[in-house]
């Protein structure tokens, strides 16, 4: 169940400090990994393992391609269940679910574009897991879990979880055209709330909010390794008025709710430090379901992208980039500087 708005509003005024962005990692993320580890025999944890110093940990991707690390297709049942594991310590239960379904939209796929049952390029096995550092207190570490439409990165240091970006989901179809699974809409928050806030907005909101008059054809940072943009374009926080502030907040909410509890909580009172009227939402393209459109959420502390383009407007990518936490590198400089004073 969703925690309630007035549990937000709380959080965000709550004491905040950048410091607070530490915390333990639950013992259930760093016993999933070690488990995960432990069923594999030899060769499988060196596909799957990698030192955390290693450049791979960066190179991360939301197409289908060739990746390291140990694909689900690679796994006996027992593995992927102790790799899913890993995935619920880190996700909310609708993280978890989306993630899945995200997996499950390859078979969708493979269907839709009338590919064989024995075709390898929309395979749900083609999801991969790869760990790096080793899992134990003291010691920096992380995962990975990628494949197309799902890049989610995790990494932790001192058994603290500190970081769970970059993120990116994304949906194709966007919305199931036909087939037993018709209608089925991976990614529906994202997109409905998105369209709630833009048609709220008056004629005065509205020229402020809309950026360009073509969607951009993609997410504008990509997979750089450091996200970066811009000042932020848009409609600022402070113009909306209450129920249209409530709306953003919404929709922020659907993203950083993607985590557990505890990680989700860090991000709002990063958010909220950072001044919720320095928040902008910025709008691309059309302004109805059918064409192709985009939308920014962006604050001091993140960027959230959503653009739906592809496919005549049924195919959603979504990312959510730390500026200056992704792949927990913040909060690594700071470890590394207090172990050398």
């Amino acid at each position: 169940m969703k925690r309630k708005t007035v549990i937000y509003v709380v959080l965000f005024f709550a004491g905040m400090c950048h410091a607070c962005r530490a915390q333990s990692v639950p013992t259930g993320m760093e016993t999933a990994a070690q488990q995960f580890i432990a069923s594999l025999d030899a060769p499988l944890r060196q596909q799957a393992c990698f030192p955390w110093e290693d450049e791979e940990r960066y190179n991360w991707h939301f197409v289908p391609k060739q990746r390291k690390g140990l694909p689900l297709k690679d796994m006996t049942a027992a593995q992927r269940e102790k790799a899913y594991l890993l995935l619920k310590a880190c996700m909310s239960g609708s993280g978890y679910q989306k993630a899945r379904a995200i997996v499950a939209n390859e078979e969708i796929l493979r269907a839709l574009e009338g590919r064989g049952p024995e075709d390898s390029y929309r395979d749900p096995g083609k999801y991969y897991f790869t760990v790096f550092g080793e899992p134990a207190a003291g010691k920096p570490w992380g995962w990975r879990m990628e494949g197309h439409h799902l890049s989610l990165n995790f990494s932790a240091v001192d058994s603290s979880l500190v970081a769970g970006t970059p993120a990116f989901m994304g949906a194709n179809p966007a919305i199931v055209p036909d087939g037993p699974a018709k209608g089925r809409q991976v990614l529906k928050e994202e997109s409905a709330l998105g369209f709630q806030l833009l048609h709220s907005l008056n004629k005065a909101q509205l020229q402020q909010a809309l950026v360009m008059d073509k969607a951009p054809a993609d997410i504008i940072t990509g997979n750089a390794r450091k996200a970066w943009l811009p000042e932020p374009p848009g409609l600022p926080f402070p113009q909306l008025n209450p129920e249209q502030q409530l709306l953003l907040k919404r929709l922020l909410a659907v993203y950083v709710d993607r985590y557990t509890s505890l990680m989700a909580d860090i991000l709002w009172k990063e958010i909220t430090a950072a001044g919720l009227d320095n928040l902008h939402f910025a709008w691309a393209g059309a302004q109805q379901w059918g064409g192709g459109h985009y939308y920014r959420i962006q604050g001091p502390t993140f960027i959230i992208e959503y653009d739906n383009t592809q496919n005549n407007a049924n195919h959603v990518h979504t990312t959510f980039r730390d500026l200056k936490n992704d792949f927990g590198e913040d909060m690594l400089k700071q470890h590394y500087e207090q172990a050398h004073r």
